[in-house]
């Protein structure tokens, strides 16, 4: 492998969020805080490695002590940053009805996403004592007016996109041919994007890789386990960068694929959640938190030793990643 003139960089983004049963419909009174106790786990593997964390966090959680306080010992000591994380269907003001649609906030009508904007940046600023300048949509859904009405309310970070993921089916944004590089975007193109990384690897990745792994989800290719049979061999495989649901290997797979395609700023996420067994799909009993802890901690040790990499936050990012290196929005 070539090296990079310079050491790549690596986010960890945590979705900081009440707690939900991932398989039914979103519900307005579904807003328990408690696994937010554990969050300390988290915390002291990513401090391990240098990592500073960004909490995006959901009005839930801030608006709750058992939530925030958690947290607040990161903030004020700076071994984390602090952003904001809007699910639509609890975040005030509540005028629309619940659907899977509305649950993608870019979908909102323009008015009622800002107004619930401002109600979650004013009670971050409220409990932390600061105005969060990150953001990251609930559900990576992002919509027309979302960058413009970001811009208004002063961040200057956009964490949303999610290639090569296609949410189209469920109502939400289709990031299937969003780049993973960082990017400018804004009526002033003054706001940073910072993809969740995300991609394809394997002997069939590349320019024609979502056409190929859409074909490998007919219902006829599933019936003849295509897509197992494809990642299993190597030939083409898609994961999104995260401890939940992608195995230690892939991760290093997905992460050497890109690299070698020139990505530098790399983006790894889990949600808040997923620290307390029970909670989500990924983490049902201590021995799942143990290996979960386990394979992030060695995402970490392969990227800031194997790779060469360094971790950073969007508000350290230098100052070649910035209009003069990314690229323009798709």
């Amino acid at each position: 492998m070539p090296p990079a003139p310079d050491p790549p960089l690596l986010l960890v983004v945590v979705d900081t969020e009440e707690e939900f049963d991932w398989n039914l419909p979103v519900r307005r009174e579904a807003v328990s805080v408690d696994a937010m106790a554990s969050i300390a786990a988290g915390q002291e593997v990513c401090e391990s490695f240098g990592a500073k964390p960004v909490y995006v966090l959901t009005h839930a959680v801030v608006t709750q002590e058992a939530g925030i306080a958690p947290l607040r010992p990161f903030f004020a000591t700076g071994r984390a940053v602090a952003g904001a994380h809007l699910h639509p269907w609890n975040t005030p003001p509540l005028d629309e009805e619940l659907s899977p649609r509305l649950s993608f906030p870019g979908n909102l009508p323009a008015e009622l996403e800002r107004a619930k904007l401002i109600t979650l940046t004013l009670a971050i600023e409220s409990a932390l004592g600061q105005r969060p300048i990150v953001y990251k949509a609930g559900r990576y859904g992002i919509g027309p007016n979302t960058h413009a009405l970001l811009t208004e309310l002063g961040y200057r970070f956009d964490l949303s996109p999610s290639p090569p993921f296609d949410l189209s089916p469920e109502g939400g944004p289709d990031f299937s041919h969003h780049g993973v590089q960082p990017s400018l975007a804004g009526p002033d193109g003054n706001l940073l994007t910072l993809p969740t990384t995300g991609g394809y690897y394997g002997l069939l990745a590349g320019r024609s890789a979502h056409a190929r792994f859409r074909a490998s989800r007919h219902p006829l290719a599933v019936a003849l386990r295509l897509p197992g049979l494809l990642a299993r061999g190597g030939l083409l495989n898609r994961i999104r960068l995260s401890p939940e649901g992608a195995t230690l290997p892939e991760m290093k797979r997905l992460t050497r694929a890109l690299f070698a395609r020139g990505t530098r700023v790399f983006s790894i996420s889990f949600h808040s959640p997923t620290l307390c067994p029970g909670h989500t799909p990924y983490v049902r009993n201590q021995a799942d938190l143990r290996a979960f802890l386990q394979k992030l901690a060695g995402y970490l040790h392969f990227f800031t030793t194997e790779l060469g990499g360094r971790c950073t936050t969007p508000l350290e990012l230098p100052s070649h990643i910035g209009r003069s290196s990314a690229t323009s929005s798709v």
